[in-house]
């Protein structure tokens, strides 16, 4: 492990600790399950899909649903409820595969600096904020880089990268 995935590492496993939201009981029952719902039938609510990620533990397929965001030509996916179960599982398989109705996309994910994270964390809220913004703490769009900054440790983001490498 680089010097650099190691201080990422230890970095969200102290930010884990601090900082993990659980959604409630109407996002779980409701929400969630009405977005995977259509993502698995190939209706993509507002960039959604179904990520699917090995278990650190269990080595089995572990999924959720989630927001793929593109920016300037490259995907991310962010946790907005901070360091959770698939960010984990993330870490320690470096990739999964994102559905989308019967299509399946493999793909490998590095994980982004914090002081890379600003733009990509304005970009998400600019377009998902009355989804998720209770989750970061009163920062929003419109804050400032440094404000973003602050918050970037509790919410870990990955490039996603193909797997086929293009």
């Amino acid at each position: 492990m680089s010097e650099h995935a190691e201080k990422q590492a230890r970095s969200a496993q102290s930010a884990s600790r601090e900082h993990v939201k659980k959604p409630g009981w109407l996002t779980v029952n409701v929400l969630n399950r009405a977005v995977a719902w259509m993502t698995r039938r190939g209706l993509s609510v507002w960039g959604s899909r179904v990520l699917a990620v090995r278990g650190r533990k269990s080595g089995e397929w572990r999924r959720t649903p989630v927001n793929l965001l593109t920016v300037d030509g490259r995907r991310y996916l962010v946790a907005p409820r901070g360091h959770v179960q698939w960010t984990h599982n993330m870490r320690a398989a470096g990739g999964g595969q994102l559905h989308l109705g019967k299509k399946v996309e493999e793909f490998t994910a590095t994980e982004v600096a914090d002081d890379d994270k600003p733009a990509i964390l304005r970009a998400y809220l600019k377009r998902w904020k009355a989804e998720v913004g209770v989750f970061f703490d009163g920062v929003g769009p419109d804050s400032t880089d440094q404000e973003l900054r602050a918050i970037a440790p509790k919410h870990p983001v990955f490039r996603v990268h193909p797997a086929d490498g293009r």
